[in-house]
């Protein structure tokens, strides 16, 4: 059985730090429809539309048929492990500063056999259920999973390489003005983090949420306003070398498209907060998390951003600030490409209209704080790179994926219900 992690010792100086590296990330263009798959947390494999063949590895042809009409589905991760062994030793970097490391092939219920990483809870000949995640290099592998839940299996060194799993970990919030960062923080506290640092900008201003938040056990209320270079710089001298996790929850938010505003003073704010508070937040604390993703078991995992899910396509009752989260959303993959060398995480939260003062204007539903941490928590834990929250995100997500023309009809001739 997994052993429970504990709090890590305190450093010794005089020991060598493991630098980043990552694992092989060679793979072809069939293969990328795994990734894309793994990032949302889903376990699809590609099936012929021709006679119906589900096959892995993935594959530019039908190896049936040999047509070439493949279709990426969700397939049953039910399987039987039919063989594994223990790796000791690799010519690899990565995998010989993690050994040991358990592998093994699996038949699945759908028909292929694959190769994959297992769980150390999984017995020899055991039935398994497979998931696909995202290791370090941002590609898309395959795990064996006991087929029920065993204690403390999330603390699989081999599982918890792959996710960003908050448990033991350091996380900065950098807005406690946001009404979801009580909620977030509750979260992440009951998820296992130890220390949860949360940013306040103006402090000598009342802040409502200020004792909700300091009801949570372990956070640690610190000067930061998102908008002020040097208030940023400032706190990452002074705790970015212990950010684990960081959880852009900033934003400035106000109603209006470009007509309707008289001005652009809204604009500059939207853009101040949403997406240069953004880059400062990256430039400041970016570099030493990127030096910490090999640091044991709290080493730096992930960077969040929490997202209108409208930075994909606007609502002109509120486009200015639709606008400023798209270039919010092209900084982030900016910011996912120039992490990815350091196997740090970029990843993106989207949510529909919020349970807040802008939006009391829009029909139900309307996303929960509560809600947002929920999401959030579960994407650390499972390594996600996109999460969509709420019934809107979700639905807004499939009809952009179907066909973003019709959708951009339907949210500017008044058919978005």
């Amino acid at each position: 059985m997994t052993r429970p992690l504990t709090p890590p010792p305190r450093k010794d100086p005089q020991k060598r730090s493991i630098r980043p590296t990552l694992p092989p990330e060679a793979r072809s263009r069939a293969a990328m429809g795994l990734t894309a798959a793994a990032a949302e947390g889903r376990f699809a494999l590609q099936h012929c539309a021709e006679c119906g063949a589900v096959q892995y590895p993935p594959r530019d042809a039908c190896h049936r048929c040999l047509s070439v009409r493949l279709d990426w589905k969700d397939t049953s991760p039910m399987g039987e492990l039919l063989a594994e062994t223990t790796v000791r030793t690799s010519t690899n970097l990565y995998f010989r500063e993690r050994a040991p490391w358990r592998t093994g092939s699996v038949r699945l219920d759908a028909g292929p056999v694959v190769i994959c990483h297992v769980h150390g809870d999984v017995p020899p000949r055991a039935r398994v259920r497979m998931i696909n995640r995202l290791d370090r290099a941002g590609q898309g592998v395959l795990m064996a999973m006991p087929e029920q839940p065993t204690p403390d299996m999330r603390d699989d060194p081999q599982l918890r390489a792959m996710t960003s799993d908050p448990h033991l970990r350091r996380i900065l919030i950098a807005d406690g003005r946001s009404p979801d960062a009580p909620a977030i923080a509750a979260a992440l506290h009951k998820a296992g983090a130890t220390t949860i640092f949360v940013g306040e900008a103006e402090s000598w201003r009342p802040n409502p949420h200020r004792r909700a938040l300091m009801d949570v056990p372990g956070v640690s209320i610190l000067p930061l306003d998102v908008t002020d270079t040097d208030s940023v710089r400032e706190l990452a001298a002074e705790i970015g070398g212990k950010v684990d996790i960081l959880i852009n929850n900033a934003r400035f938010l106000r109603p209006g498209g470009v007509m309707t505003r008289g001005d652009t003073g809204f604009a500059r704010d939207e853009i101040e907060v949403n997406y240069l508070g953004l880059m400062r937040l990256a430039q400041a604390f970016g570099p030493a998390m990127s030096g910490r993703t090999a640091d044991g078991v709290n080493s730096a995992v992930a960077w969040v951003n929490i997202l209108s899910v409208h930075a994909l396509m606007p609502m002109p009752e509120f486009g200015a600030f639709a606008a400023s989260q798209a270039a919010a959303l092209s900084l982030s993959l900016t910011l996912r490409a120039e992490f990815r060398d350091s196997g740090l995480r970029v990843m993106n939260l989207f949510t529909g209209p919020t349970d807040d003062d802008w939006h009391q204007t829009l029909p139900p539903p309307k996303v929960a704080p509560r809600s947002i941490a929920t999401d959030l928590v579960r994407g650390l834990r499972d390594g996600l790179e996109d999460v969509w929250c709420g019934d809107v995100a979700a639905d807004l997500i499939q009809r952009f994926r179907d066909n973003a023309k019709i959708l951009e009809r339907e949210m500017t001739m008044g058919g978005r219900s």
